[in-house]
């Protein structure tokens, strides 16, 4: 085993929005009880337009080749390649490690039988080899099958980074990022590890891009300027609400399979049904992805965190829509929460994936679990990936 060191890490995210790639440049340092995490730098980068259309396409496939899987998966690699060559030349320091999710293709948590077993599976796209050979750094990724070999459900991986930034002894801090899909991570006041609860909440963004790629010919709704001309279409989102997905107690983790292109296509419909202009559809969807974080707030978070003080963090693309962030302030904090950005608690909201997956590589090349059994529903603790060397 290599004992812990210093070491500065890159963190490669493209979430199930498939809307570009984040890099964060991190400074990970040993501590006694968790490693010290410095981000030195963070940068964004959109997928060309063929390649976005090219992931889109192989998400929702419900029949595709093996030629096309295979060409996007080493035309991600060069993807991810390219990005971190320009955020090293952004950003310039001597990298000793990569940590690279992929892009996630496919995300099944919950076994079904095929071809005479029962199993759960995923997949990630994106060839490391091609990372390590063009940057000359050595890369971890595929970082959820280890955990779902002991049984988990491959996420959410985030929440060991929540914990080690994030635990306090005397507030609870609710960790909510809204990427593609929403999830959360509870930390009761004065938490070990192994207290913390993380699940997904539902959609995040997808849905909302979806809708507005198809009605405003916009791949997302920048501030939310699109929602706050609308108004909620009351009868549709507590339809969507009583989505069965959304009472489903935790472990749990979403993806395109539940809140991709199909469910995306029935909420519209249900809009349309209802009298609902296309700002109206785009508003009920942004209070359907609000909604279901208080829901999961209230079913299962609150009841975690007793009488503390409450900071309810909000990191992600979602962090940036302001009429979302109103909208989670108008519900939550009646409750006696402290909505906040993860800009406010020290950490860039749309990095935040990044360097948990910085921090995941460097406990993976220290040979140390990356998982919280509690978060992901797994047996035990698991060292998270597979290595390729320089």
């Amino acid at each position: 085993m290599t004992a812990p060191r210093a070491m500065t890490v890159a963190g490669i995210m493209s979430g199930t929005s498939a809307d570009g790639i984040d890099v964060a440049l991190a400074r990970i340092t040993p501590s006694t009880l968790n490693p010290k995490i410095k981000l030195l730098a963070h940068y964004a980068t959109p997928y060309p337009s063929a390649l976005r259309k090219a992931v889109l396409a192989a998400m929702d496939a419900p029949r595709i080749s093996t030629a096309e899987l295979a060409r996007l998966n080493w035309r991600l690699g060069l993807a991810y390649a390219e990005a971190m060559r320009s955020a090293l030349s952004a950003h310039p320091v001597k990298l000793d490690l990569i940590g690279c999710h992929g892009q996630t293709v496919y995300h099944q948590a919950v076994p079904s039988t095929y071809a005479g077993r029962r199993f759960a599976c995923t997949w990630q796209l994106g060839e490391p080899a091609l990372i390590a050979s063009e940057i000359g750094v050595s890369v971890v990724s595929n970082f959820r099958p280890a955990d779902m070999a002991t049984g988990g459900q491959g996420a959410p991986l985030v929440p060991l980074l929540d914990y080690v930034l994030f635990a306090h002894q005397k507030r609870a801090r609710i960790l909510q990022n809204i990427g593609g899909i929403g999830n959360l991570t509870i930390i009761p006041a004065g938490a070990s590890q192994n207290q913390v609860i993380a699940f997904d909440t539902g959609p995040g963004n997808m849905v909302i891009d979806a809708l507005m790629t198809r009605l405003f010919d916009k791949r997302y709704d920048p501030s939310g300027r699109t929602a706050v001309q609308g108004r909620v279409l009351e009868k549709v989102l507590a339809t969507s609400l009583h989505n069965p997905y959304f009472s489903r107690r935790p472990p749990r983790t979403a993806g395109r399979e539940q809140f991709g292109a199909a469910f995306a296509r029935d909420f519209l419909q249900a809009c349309r049904k209802a009298g609902g202009s296309s700002h109206d559809a785009v508003t009920t969807v942004t209070a359907l992805t609000a909604d279901s974080i208080v829901l999961a707030w209230r079913r299962f978070a609150q009841p975690q965190v007793g009488r503390a003080p409450v900071d309810f963090i909000v990191s992600g693309g979602g962090s940036r829509n302001l009429t979302m962030m109103r909208m989670l302030r108008d519900r939550l904090e009646p409750c006696g929460c402290n909505v906040i950005t993860s800009d406010r608690a020290g950490l860039p909201s749309q990095s935040k994936e990044a360097v948990a997956f910085a921090l995941l590589a460097w406990q993976t090349w220290h040979h140390l679990p990356g998982n919280i059994p509690a978060a992901t529903g797994a047996s035990r603790p698991a060292i998270l990936g597979e290595i390729i060397y320089a």
